[in-house]
């Protein structure tokens, strides 16, 4: 039997936080204290410390606010200087900075309720431009699209994924999250999307970054909704929905190029269209042969993929490839239900969660910069490894603060050198 010696040392297992939460501060805290203005003027806590809070909790493995005073308070207070609330702050703060819903009526008298959260989405937008994730005066390419979250709040709706839940619409630059508005789960998804992609790009435009190419599936195709995008983007890439007018000029081309894309072939054209009345845009057409050899009564022996643009020197393969990369905007969803608390939502109503969102994302993004400035392989790390993997290996590190010579000295039990050169703020 092994023995044991307990030790009332004030040790933690969460080391690698500290590092985090002094970078945390140096980059972001003047910005989100800026943007949403000073919370208290004496001793409370300012939103910059609630929201670092709130990051510790999925840096150091956690699922829920909760956590924060449950398991992580105790190791996290033991910095000299951060402070650290708990998670009945947290949530008040949630309330402080909810914003009222919008209510649209439909043509059918259905009212349905948005949730634009200005000020969070601005702040998205700043912090990026702090970490210099997105940079002045640069385009970038923006991806669109709408992201079903299960839950069963007292204002969730029911989905046409037979669920109940929300629907926020999710704006994306790269691989970072730069708006979210949320609304009923019951929502057409084309439901005033032109009012929410006006509001995303007028803040990108307010922060002098342009849209070079924008991209967003078939329920972004609607007229209204293109115009708006015109407007705003140099290229748009949207996927087209079936139209019936458009199957014999479909069905009478000739000359398809044969690819091969991604390990498949398809074959590949363009024509240009009036899918609305003087409005003419490129159609960039693929299609493959169905597998089961059965026909279709619209598309016979064929499956056909379309995609509506105004680029129009770009060539067909050009253009399916970079429409296909969207894809990988997938993960994005999956790393904020599975890492970062949007499959546990906090509140009962949709604005307030749709704070949370706002707030999580903004965590993610930060993350992200973590990975980017971190070198990853000394830790056994990828630049896209997903949250778990960064507290097993960079996290979970023992560690024991002392003062010594009126200075404050984090003592690391550790083989890996590279954390000595990760403290770059004197707290002494």
């Amino acid at each position: 039997m092994a023995k044991i010696s307990i030790k009332s040392d004030k040790l933690t297992p969460f080391g690698g936080i500290f590092s985090v939460m002094e970078q945390f501060d140096s980059m972001l805290s003047s910005v989100i204290n800026s943007t949403l203005g000073l919370r208290c003027s004496s001793y409370g806590y300012q939103y910059s410390e609630i929201i670092r809070s709130l990051m510790s909790v999925y840096f150091c493995g956690g699922s829920c606010i909760e956590d924060v005073t449950a398991h992580l308070m105790n190791h996290l207070s033991l910095h000299p200087s951060l402070r650290t609330c708990s998670a009945d702050t947290v949530l008040r703060a949630i309330k402080e900075l909810t914003q009222t819903n919008i209510s649209y009526t439909s043509d059918k008298g259905k009212v349905y309720d948005f949730n634009t959260a200005d000020t969070l989405n601005q702040l998205l937008i700043n912090a990026l431009l702090a970490t210099d994730q997105l940079k002045g005066g640069e385009s970038y390419d923006v991806d669109f699209d709408h992201q079903f979250i299960e839950t069963e709040k007292y204002d969730a709706k029911p989905t046409y994924k037979k669920f109940l839940g929300y629907r926020p619409g999710v704006a994306v630059i790269g691989d970072m999250i730069v708006g979210i508005e949320n609304s009923d789960g019951n929502t057409n998804v084309r439901f005033h999307q032109k009012d929410t992609l006006g509001r995303f790009f007028r803040r990108l435009e307010k922060a002098d970054i342009r849209v070079n190419r924008f991209r967003a599936d078939c329920g972004s195709c609607s007229e209204e909704i293109v115009d708006m995008v015109v407007e705003h983007c140099r290229h748009f890439y949207i996927r087209a929905n079936r139209c019936s007018s458009l199957y014999d000029d479909i069905f009478a081309l000739r000359g398809w190029r044969r690819e091969e894309i991604n390990g498949l072939e398809f074959e590949l054209n363009s024509i240009i269209v009036e899918k609305w009345k003087g409005k003419a845009y490129r159609l960039v057409i693929q299609r493959h042969k169905r597998v089961d050899d059965e026909l279709d009564l619209w598309e016979g022996e064929y499956i056909y993929r379309c995609i509506l643009t105004n680029d129009y020197e770009a060539s067909v393969r050009e253009i399916v490839e970079f429409y296909n990369m969207r894809g990988g905007k997938e993960r994005i969803f999956d790393d904020m239900n599975n890492g970062f608390g949007w499959n546990r939502l906090p509140k009962s109503f949709m604005a307030e969660n749709t704070v949370f969102l706002l707030l999580t994302a903004l965590i993610r993004n930060f993350y992200k910069t973590i990975m980017h400035k971190l070198d990853v392989k000394r830790f056994g790390l990828k630049r896209n490894s997903r949250i778990k993997a960064f507290v097993f290996k960079f996290i979970s590190v023992p560690a024991k603060w002392i003062k010594t010579s009126k200075m404050y000295v984090l003592n690391m039990y550790t083989g890996n050198q590279a954390y000595a050169e990760l403290f770059k703020t004197d707290f002494g």
